[in-house]
């Protein structure tokens, strides 16, 4: 009894000493985007284009603001409610777009399909936000090098694009090493945000009034229009709320919210009023109010902490538009691309190299352009607010069809929260003209890329059907031909599960010949995120040596065909996987007025379809076995 006792206690023990690892980890990489908001969040609230004068009520308004909008929106919408919303353990607007989806499918031009594309765009908003952190972020962490001295005024923007180049080109090593050290330097940093903060509270302890939300109203009823644009800034603070989301997978819902609770908001909180205490001591502080109070001794340390501070809260959106760029790929939304997995333990440890490029090249890009982060700032919010109300629009739907929540509270918890995300989004509209265009750009033509990448997808595969026959008319068809059968397996692959592989037609047509075992294989995947081995493999014998296999994955999974059908000879298929042959159907799409999309679209399709990777390496098939037959489609 004593032992069984002894051996729970060491369990708890392992299990308690494992989520604070976990909360450590998630503190590198969840929070590092908000974490690095204190450089410039509060600052932008008082930007001269908004006419907010930095007077005592103005920055207890501001900074009431800042304290409700972490509790209400990352405290009680992201960590209470929408981290509940996971699908199978994973997050991310594409794993709560996977649940609204029904199982028996959906058609075209329906309510469902309606929020279906409203959830890809804004999967395509974080494609933006993934862009624009790095900039601002490293961008502002080395302005602190101009509070030190003006010596380094000429040099800031070259030290941040050098900071960026070698992040990205650091992109091929993979986050495994790195990834050691990202909780303990978030660590650090928070630290160093809550004692800067603290501090200046103890100088100016009155600033903790700013809790009372009166003061978040009568910043409203005194500055009116003025006010409402200062929530295109407050927004800054929260604008790794769907990265936070998006992680749950890589920690688990309880080492986020620990993280959450115990460190990130009470050093955000501390350093928020911390800035505000200095404003009221002196206003003239509100060009950089975060660097401003520190010693002029502890700049250069600091400048030092805040640079990595902002390099791992790049590096986790990097990583984040890698692995969403992958969940697009496997869920038929984007064509197949490189990719390289950086870590034989982690699957997702991934390197795509045609996204890192396209980050860099856009991240300097920006710096180039702005040059500064307050001039970036302007850019900043517009995706975030609108993917935050996507996400509670989405939301709202699994309450309602998932969770079955009484339709009342489904339309009380939407309007409460859809008021407070609108409100925001109205606010960032106004900065459009600034820069707000920038992010609403790059989402609209992800949007069109995920968009026709899936619709052209659908017309291929119906355009292809229409060249095949059915199975009991090919039985009659190879019965005719009295086709010889060699020794061996054929794997014919095809899209479709329920047709016959134009690759098959095209074989008999050229070599007039059959192998001992034939094999239709089609790769499914499911709308979660990974599939149980137990349920990889489907085998449905046709009789006459022919077979139907499905292999069914999540949009986590990583594909190994030819491992994986191994799986069939526990399903009565006997085989030597060393003599198994693919032969893989290449398409030549060409453009045509047939009814389907505009022409447009489909040329935008055929140059996609000509730059996807090739389900060769894709599918992780042995280039020696495999056999490609072309066909011309048009579509």
């Amino acid at each position: 009894m004593a032992n069984h006792s002894a051996a729970n206690e060491a369990g708890s023990g392992d299990s308690h000493r494992n989520l604070l690892y976990l909360a450590l980890g998630a503190l590198g990489v969840v929070y590092g985007d908000i974490g690095t908001s204190p450089l410039y969040a509060f600052r932008e609230a008082f930007h001269e284009g908004h006419g907010i004068v930095a007077i005592a009520e103005n920055v207890l308004g501001v900074l009431s603001l800042i304290f409700w909008v972490l509790i209400v929106i990352i405290s009680v919408k992201y960590l209470v409610f929408v981290l509940r919303a996971d699908n199978q353990g994973e997050g991310g607007i594409l794993a709560l777009t996977a649940l609204i989806i029904p199982k028996q499918g959906y058609q075209r031009l329906t309510s469902t399909w309606l929020l279906i594309l409203l959830g890809i765009f804004g999967t395509s908003l974080l494609f933006g936000e993934g862009i624009i952190t790095p900039a601002i972020s490293v961008l502002s962490a080395v302005e602190g090098l101009e509070i030190a001295t003006p010596f380094f005024r000429p040099y800031i923007i070259p030290i941040t694009v050098a900071i960026l180049v070698v992040l990205f080109l650091f992109q091929n090593r993979g986050t495994e090493g790195i990834g050691k050290i990202f909780g303990p330097i978030t660590l650090l940093w928070f630290l160093t945000l809550a004692t800067l903060g603290a501090y200046w509270i103890f100088q100016h302890p009155t600033v903790l009034e700013a809790v009372n939300p009166l003061h978040a109203i009568q910043f409203f009823t005194s500055n009116g229009s003025k006010g409402f644009l200062v929530l295109g800034s407050v927004i800054l603070v929260v604008t790794g709320a769907e990265a936070l989301y998006a992680d749950m997978g890589h920690f688990g819902k309880s080492p986020i919210r620990l993280a959450w609770f115990t460190i990130a908001l009470p050093a955000l909180l501390l350093n928020y009023f911390g800035q505000g205490a200095l404003l009221l001591e002196q206003p003239d502080a509100v060009i950089n109010p975060f660097y401003r109070m520190a010693p002029t001794w502890a700049l250069y340390p600091i400048v030092m902490i805040a640079t990595l501070a902002t390099v791992i809260a790049s590096q986790a959106l990097i990583t984040g538009a890698f692995s969403l760029t992958m969940q697009a790929i496997r869920l038929s939304y984007l064509p197949r691309l490189a990719v390289q997995h950086t870590s034989p333990e982690e699957q997702g440890q991934i390197y795509i190299p045609g996204v890192n490029w396209m980050l860099m090249v856009a991240c300097i890009i920006l710096v180039l352009v702005f040059r500064s982060s307050s001039n970036l700032a302007a850019a900043y919010g517009v995706g975030v607010a609108t993917t935050m109300v996507i996400t509670t629009i989405l939301l709202c739907i699994v309450q309602y069809q998932r969770w079955k929540w009484p339709l009342p509270v489904v339309i009380l918890f939407g309007l409460f929260f859809l008021a407070i995300d609108l409100s925001f989004w109205g606010a960032n509209l106004l900065k459009i003209r600034d820069g707000g265009w920038i992010p609403l750009m790059i989402g609209l033509v992800g949007f069109t890329l995920m968009t026709t990448w899936r619709r052209g997808r659908q017309i291929l595969g119906e355009r292809l059907r229409e060249t095949t026959m059915p199975w009991q008319e090919l039985q009659e068809q190879i019965e005719q031909h009295e086709l010889v059968r060699v020794p061996g397996t054929a794997v014919f692959m095809s899209g479709d599960p329920n047709a016959i592989p134009p690759a098959l037609f095209h074989n008999i047509e050229h070599n007039r010949v059959l192998h001992e075992h034939v094999i239709f294989l089609s790769v499914i995947v499911q709308d979660v995120p990974r599939v149980l081995l137990t349920k990889r493999i489907e085998v449905h014998n046709l009789d006459n040596g022919f077979y139907r296999v499905c292999l069914n994955y999540g949009f986590m999974d990583q594909f190994n065909v030819p491992r994986d059908l191994t799986l069939a000879r526990l399903e009565g298929l006997e085989f030597d996987p060393l003599q198994v042959s693919y032969f893989l159907g290449r398409e030549r799409v060409l453009a045509s007025d047939k009814p389907g999309m505009a022409l447009w679209r489909e040329q935008l399709f055929i140059i996609l379809s000509r730059n996807s990777r090739n389900a060769t390496d894709f599918f992780r098939l042995p280039p020696e076995r495999v056999v490609e037959l072309g066909a011309q489609v048009e579509i």
